[in-house]
């Protein structure tokens, strides 16, 4: 059963909302879970459920690996045939890497960079990644923060600069370099005012 926007807008906003308070809900928990079993708890069944929270009643394949193309603005994400080997890739770069940057935001700028490279989902794509991402802050300095509002929302509540690094990694990648360096900042400051609890 999925409403669909056209259908019905204020239905539809009100179902997107309601899915991500649901998300954020199940992102505390499996980070608690996370911090009990470390590092290798954070696998592809984590984002399954990260994603299907959030588009649950909105598309009928959430929580599974897209298996149709997939079109964001100017960036193609890669044929869905690739998706299955990226993301064990990419599981495989977070946990090999867990301990070795001296920032601790490098990580999380990895996951928020890749998963919105890789697209892996038909949809809720980067709701998926910026909960993954504050799983793995939260991993990486030990335990839930404090603060009202948690770097996802900030990161809604102001896109352009969030889109801006990201745009900055894929240029990187696309000259052949890994670099997340102003994700990482940007992540940092957001994290900063998450803990100071500034609007």
């Amino acid at each position: 059963m999925i409403i669909r926007e056209e259908e019905n807008p204020d239905l539809h906003a009100r179902i997107l909302e309601q899915n991500l308070l649901r998300q954020y809900d199940l992102l505390n928990n499996c980070i608690e879970i996370g911090l009990l079993r470390g590092p290798e708890a954070f696998d592809k069944f984590v984002l399954w459920a990260l994603n299907q929270a959030a588009v649950a009643n909105i598309i009928h394949y959430g929580g599974r690996y897209r298996e149709e193309p997939i079109y964001v603005g100017d960036h193609i994400p890669p044929h869905f045939n690739e998706v299955e080997n990226l993301m064990s890739r990419f599981f495989g770069f977070v946990h090999e890497n867990w301990a070795i940057s001296d920032n601790p935001m490098i990580l999380p700028a990895y996951v928020l960079w890749r998963l919105n490279w890789i697209h892996p989902f038909v949809e809720g794509n980067g709701r998926t990644a910026r909960a993954a991402c504050y799983y793995v802050i939260c991993m990486k300095v030990g335990g839930l923060l404090p603060g009202r509002r948690i770097v996802p929302e900030r990161i809604r509540d102001n896109r352009e600069p969030y889109y801006e690094a990201l745009q900055e990694a894929d240029k990187y990648w696309n000259d052949g370099h890994f670099n997340v360096d102003a994700l990482a900042n940007y992540l940092g400051e957001l994290v900063e005012a998450q803990i100071m609890d500034k609007d």
